[in-house]
């Protein structure tokens, strides 16, 4: 398929200059609607969503011929599985396509501008579509790249001159989650039940059953796969860029008090399987190339297979973390940089794959809690309240130890500007809920 020059920088389509989904955009998910519930593919516009479904089946992409007939494949799918698979030069082609024919100055006018019919049922207002998960996951892992959090955290309980284990400026730390659990933004979960320890002093040390008092959320950045390696060959460094779909926000909500029972000695398992929420529009990987930069600098010299031959490795988005109280009282908790990474995609992949390991189209990583080295900058209230030890103030006067039920924490997370159109995520929204009472019959 030929490229595609985007042909104007503004859209016929009205986009305030707040949005996240500026033509500089174009991010894909899945949406239902009232008038027809069926999942399917489709861009965020503005304040409006572009249905990929009847898009495409109305030969909307008749001057990409090329592409025409896949498109009413791919994009009549109930997730993005199929359109990841065709690769980043499809995307490419894809979204530059999309962009032209949203721009004022479009090149094909008479694919949707000048078509009133089509325009009026494939561009949605986004008030009237429900969102759902944007792939299929089979496989999660989360990494551990926020070297300030494993810093912070190590201080809290190994003090700072053990803060780091000895591993990890040499390789890209992980576990392997649970995707069954993963959420889509606007999902609620239930306060988990675990065994935890009241008391680490006690001899001999018996845990209690019982809900988790301590749930937290981790503030990260979440990558799905849109290649597959074939077992037992791992992915160069140099190849991992291609790997790459596109990314979301990400919350992996963590029950802390059950965490520091059960995570010696294989790690976290049920504190974190609960749940992991996402933001429902994933941003293609192309569209944050602008906003390169260097991310935190490792001390130590890396073995070969994670040597990157860039160093503008990371991207600078904003990030920040709301959280809203029953009452509506609205705290902002966070604001940092995702550029406090120490590991890149690249080098997640390239690790993750070193061993054999096979990943496959669908796959979701996380980045691991992102934060910066300063109060205020936190991404888990674990680290803004010492482990418990200090509450942070809300702004109607309450305060909070950990979260509560009925608290509701909104992600947002963007790149750019305002006027300069915004490459954003919109937002990853959770509430947590009371346990479920538990019986054992």
């Amino acid at each position: 398929m030929r490229m595609v020059k985007m042909a104007s920088t503004k859209s016929w389509v009205p986009i305030p200059s707040s949005s996240h989904f500026s033509l500089a955009n174009i991010p894909f998910g899945i949406i239902s609607s009232s008038k027809d519930a069926t999942h399917r593919p489709a861009i965020a516009i503005g304040e409006q969503v572009l249905d990929l479904s009847t898009f495409s089946q109305n030969h909307g992409f008749q001057k990409l011929p090329d592409f025409q007939h896949v498109a009413t494949r791919v994009f009549t799918s109930s997730t993005l599985n199929s359109f990841a698979a065709l690769g980043r030069p499809t995307h490419r082609i894809v979204r530059r396509y999309l962009q032209d024919v949203l721009s004022e100055n479009t090149s094909y006018p008479e694919v949707l501008k000048n078509n009133s019919s089509l325009r009026d049922v494939a561009l949605i207002p986004q008030t009237e579509v429900q969102n759902h998960l944007p792939l299929a996951i089979g496989d999660y892992t989360d990494f551990f790249a926020g070297r300030n959090h494993a810093f912070n955290v190590g201080t809290l309980f190994r003090g700072p001159q053990n803060a780091l284990n000895p591993n990890y400026n040499h390789l890209p730390v992980a576990y392997h989650g649970r995707a069954s659990s993963v959420v889509v933004s606007g999902t609620a979960l239930h306060r988990p039940w675990g065994q935890v320890l009241l008391d680490p002093t006690a001899d001999p040390k018996v845990p209690n059953f019982q809900p988790a008092r301590r749930v937290d959320i981790e503030l990260e950045i979440g990558m799905f796969v849109t290649k597959e390696n074939a077992l037992g060959r791992p992915v160069p460094i140099g190849q991992a860029e291609n790997h790459i779909f596109g990314y979301v926000l990400m919350n992996d909500w963590s029950a802390r008090d059950i965490q520091t029972w059960e995570y010696v000695p294989l790690g976290p398992f049920n504190a974190k399987n609960f749940g992991t929420t996402i933001s429902p529009w994933v941003v293609l990987a192309d569209a944050l190339e602008p906003f390169r930069t260097a991310g935190l600098e490792n001390p130590q010299e890396l073995r070969s297979y994670l040597r990157e031959s860039r160093e503008d490795n990371q991207y600078d988005i904003k990030l920040e973390v709301d959280l809203k109280t029953s009452d509506g009282d609205v705290t902002t908790l966070t604001r940092t940089s995702s550029r406090n990474l120490l590991w890149s995609w690249p080098q997640m992949v390239a690790h993750h794959t070193v061993g054999g390991c096979n990943l496959r189209v669908g796959d979701l990583f996380g980045t691991g809690t992102i934060s910066g080295s300063v109060p205020g900058t936190y991404g888990s209230i674990l680290e803004q309240t010492q482990a418990g030890k200090q509450a942070v103030k809300l702004t109607g006067g309450g305060e909070r130890k950990f979260i509560q039920d009925g608290d509701t924490v909104i992600i947002r997370g963007v790149a750019g500007e305002v006027g300069s159109g915004l490459v954003g995520f919109g937002e990853c929204v959770g509430t947590i809920l009371p346990a479920i009472k538990y019986t054992s019959e």
